[in-house]
């Protein structure tokens, strides 16, 4: 066997399955090739998969995988009882209603990675932009360094790609997937701890429970720690996540339906989930804040939902 294919066989071998599919999209325009989505007998593979199991399907190769979130309702905001609300604005996650998510809707298992950017990089997609990594290596972990505009141009790519209606979650969304049927201010529990998320292990532990501990100064690989019970992974710290929503300081005026609010200061958007820098309080799964749009930096990512076949 030639040196070169055995290289390449070594390469195959050492690699990872993200890593395999950012090789075959490669691979595919290289050859021009176009990588098909994923095969279903229904047509829309979401279809195959129960709502809230934490089963998930790809729409194609080297696209994110992806989880089926249940309809429902739930309460959205903070009870005036939880530890550190409104830490950083007075009326921020007031006054708490109840939403209801009338329809599923699938949802990123996991932040969108280096991986999958670089993939739609290579196959023409997202103006070319390659974000840096902080040196901290790309892969598995989350894309980072992308603003709101290059998180909906990877959307827009997508969805070209697929055929299918990819989209950023809503703020209600994105709050009704962190909860996963849970009313706590983490979907385990009332404490944290740096064995639960990646935060700022150093800084006071949160005062609903909790105790200091490591501080990793990076983002994590986007499956450490564990999924939700909906099988979401890291809804809770690593990396902030756009959402579709402008900024508005209140709960006032949500039209309470899951649907992003589109009018207010909509050069800032609200980004939820809490970063790797961040201090325990702000992955609470009420915590909101928001970025100037064109903000990017080394602890904001995104993941990406899309509507279902009806």
């Amino acid at each position: 066997m030639s040196k070169p294919i055995e290289r390449v066989r070594l390469v195959w071998r050492e690699s990872s399955i993200s890593a395999r599919i950012a090789m075959l999209a490669g691979l595919s325009i290289l050859c021009g090739l176009t990588i098909a989505a994923s095969p279903s007998a229904h047509g829309d593979p979401a279809s195959e998969i129960e709502a809230g199991s934490g089963g998930s399907f790809r729409d194609c190769l080297a696209c994110p995988e992806m989880v089926v979130v249940p309809a429902g309702k739930f309460f959205m905001g903070s009870p005036d009882e939880e530890a550190e609300r409104e830490n950083w604005k007075e009326g921020t996650e007031s006054p708490q209603i109840e939403a209801t998510i009338r329809l599923p809707f699938a949802a990123g298992k996991f932040a969108v990675t280096f991986d999958e950017w670089d993939a739609c990089v290579l196959n023409g997609g997202c103006n070319g932009y390659r974000p840096g990594d902080q040196g901290w290596g790309r892969g598995r972990r989350p894309v980072i360094n992308v603003d709101w505009e290059q998180a909906r141009s990877y959307i827009a790519w997508l969805s070209v790609k697929t055929g299918q209606p990819y989209r950023l979650l809503s703020e209600a969304e994105r709050e009704y997937v962190t909860r996963a049927g849970t009313a706590t201010p983490f979907w385990w529990g009332v404490s944290i701890t740096p064995q639960r998320a990646n935060y700022n292990g150093s800084a006071e532990p949160y005062e609903g429970g909790g105790a200091k501990g490591e501080y990793p100064r990076q983002t994590m690989p986007v499956d450490a720690y564990e999924a939700n019970p909906w099988g979401l992974f890291q809804v809770h710290g690593n990396v902030w996540e756009w959402t579709a929503d402008c900024w508005n300081n209140t709960h006032v005026g949500n039209p309470a339906d899951g649907a992003p609010r589109l009018t207010g200061t909509c050069e800032r958007r609200v980004v939820r989930g809490g970063a790797w820098y961040d201090a325990p309080r702000d992955l609470r799964a009420a915590f909101r804040t928001g970025f100037t749009a064109g903000t990017r930096n080394d602890m904001v990512g995104f993941r990406v939902a899309r509507d279902l076949e009806r």
